[in-house]
Order: C-alpha cells, then structure tokens, then sequence
C-alpha cells in the first residue's frame, strides 16, 4: 500500500469514528429527552390529584421489581416501567373534585373515575413508540375473573405486563394514605393478594412479589 492509500485509509477511519461518536451523541440525546417527555407526562396527573403524588413513580419500580423476578427481557422491563410512570394518565380527563373527594365515592363517580385506563389508552396510543405500554395502560384495571374494567378480560385474556401493572399498583394504593382512609400494613396487602391470587390477581405475579417482599425483610433483619 503506498503512502496516498494509506491516508486516505487513515482519513476515511477518522471520519467514521467521527461519524459513530456523533450518533452516540444523538441517540443518548433523544433517550434524556424521551425520559424527560415521560416525566412530565407524568407529572401532570400529580399536579391534578395532589394525594397521590409519587404513586406512579413507586408502582413503576414495584413493577420493574416484579418483572425482574419474572426473568422478563429487558425491553418488555422497560415498557413496564414506562407503563408505572404513565398509567393513571387518563385521569387528567377526571373532574378534580372526584379525585380529591375527602370521601368515598358514590357509584356514579367511581364510574366517572372507570374511564381512565381507556383515556390513558387514547392519549398514548397515538404515539406510535408508546403504543405498546398505551395497550398495558387500558389493561392494569382488568382482573382474572372478569370482573374488572374498561373491557372484563379474563385470564389470558389480560397481557402479562398488565397483570404485574395490576398487583404493583394494589399494593402502593393499599399502603398509601388518602383522605378517605388510612394506609393499610404490609401484612393486610399480603392476606390481600394471597385471598385473590387465581381470582383477582395472576399467581404468578403474586408469587413473584412476596419473593421480592420476603427477600427485602431478610435484608432488613
């Protein structure tokens, strides 16, 4: 090889590291910005409902927990997560003086409050890249035995991301204080998820959180 060849050799290496480093630079970019644009997403539901400020956050990370012990692939991992951050989304279509009522709700509004896996589901599943955690979001209400909402899927019915979606957001709601009762313990959430483990709840989801919980305790011990 003589001496042209190997500079331009040397100069076509240079601009493609060059090249290679500038898309590293555009695709970390438009990760920060797409967690930024979740974020504030959701954020927008806390603004409107003050009492359950953090609450998707915390069942985002009790579902990423879930599906980590379910040996689920990283991808479906992050759509769970990104499902936690976003999944009362549609609350925002939800009169503020429902989701603050210092009182329990009467039929009429917790029918009003039913819709909002639906509106969630219609707001994200015009984002093409969110259309799959906009399925898991109109799903994490629905319950094995039929007898949830917006549509009373059954069983298999009811994707898997939902159904870990499902038992993460039972147990952040029941150990969470609001204005109309008290935070329940950790061990009525347990008698709660074991009563309807095959009912309500998948088992096997189930199951892999008291693993999770069984493990956290001997941490703590």
């Amino acid at each position: 090889m003589n001496s042209d060849r190997i500079i331009v050799a040397l100069i076509d290496i240079t601009e493609i590291k060059r090249l290679t480093n500038s898309l590293k630079g555009s695709i970390e970019e438009l990760k920060r910005t797409f967690q930024e644009t979740i974020e504030l997403l959701s954020s927008i539901v806390e603004i409107k409902d003050p009492y359950t400020f953090g609450h998707q956050k915390k069942v985002s990370e009790i579902a990423s927990l879930i599906a980590e012990e379910l040996n689920l692939p990283q991808k479906e991992i992050e759509k769970i997560r990104i499902a936690g951050l976003l999944h009362d989304i549609g609350k925002i279509a939800i009169p503020g003086e429902i989701l603050n009522k210092p009182a329990r709700l009467n039929a009429l509004e917790f029918e009003m409050v039913k819709i909002h896996p639906k509106v969630g589901y219609e707001i994200l599943k015009k984002v093409n890249f969110l259309s799959d955690v906009a399925e898991i979001i109109l799903q994490h209400h629905e319950r094995l035995d039929g007898s949830g909402y917006p549509n009373g899927l059954k069983q298999g019915e009811i994707l898997l991301p939902a159904r870990i979606l499902a038992v993460a957001d039972v147990v952040e709601a029941m150990t969470s204080h609001r204005p109309y009762r008290p935070a329940s313990s950790i061990e009525d959430v347990i008698e709660e998820l074991r009563m309807n483990s095959g009912k309500l709840y998948d088992p096997e989801v189930v199951s892999a959180y008291l693993r999770i919980y069984s493990n956290l305790s001997l941490h703590l011990l």
